[in-house]
């Protein structure tokens, strides 16, 4: 019995361990964020989670803004449209050093006393970047789910 149990013992000593996931809270935190950020309906707060080099490509945007100024353009409206909220329906993360990317499906709605009518559902792709101890957006697209 003991033969047995020596022998269990080092076959389980030699199977590969699964690698350790680092503990990251859930929903990725920057990502909720953003959510936060645009819901809301501040610019200045929303346009502070990007880095100042990111890209965009907004849901409803005619061109990509490569600047501050470009996304400050896009956003500072928003405080016209109190309604609107969006939700995170699905993300799949892939972190790669100080870069993490965001890919899934989001949910664009106006939502007043608690009930969301004209859902816009929307796919994104976001790219965060570690600045310090802050996560910055670095390139963000948004499009909408064909109907």
């Amino acid at each position: 019995m003991r033969t047995l149990l020596a022998l269990l013992v080092t076959v389980a000593s030699m199977v590969p361990m699964a690698p350790q996931v680092p503990a990251r809270p859930a929903p990725f935190a920057p990502l909720q964020a953003w959510v936060d950020a645009f819901n809301s309906r501040d610019p200045q707060r929303i346009t502070g989670q990007y880095a100042d080099d990111a890209i965009f490509w907004g849901t409803t945007a005619k061109a990509i803004a490569t600047t501050h100024e470009g996304l400050w353009a896009y956003f500072k409206d928003a405080a016209q449209r109190p309604d609107t909220r969006v939700t995170i329906d699905s993300v799949q993360l892939r972190e790669y050093g100080d870069l993490v990317i965001a890919g899934g499906a989001y949910t664009f709605a106006d939502v007043k006393d608690g009930v969301a009518s004209n859902l816009r559902p929307a796919r994104f792709t976001f790219v965060f970047r570690r600045e310090g101890d802050r996560w910055r957006i670095v390139e963000h697209h948004s499009s909408r789910v064909p109907e």
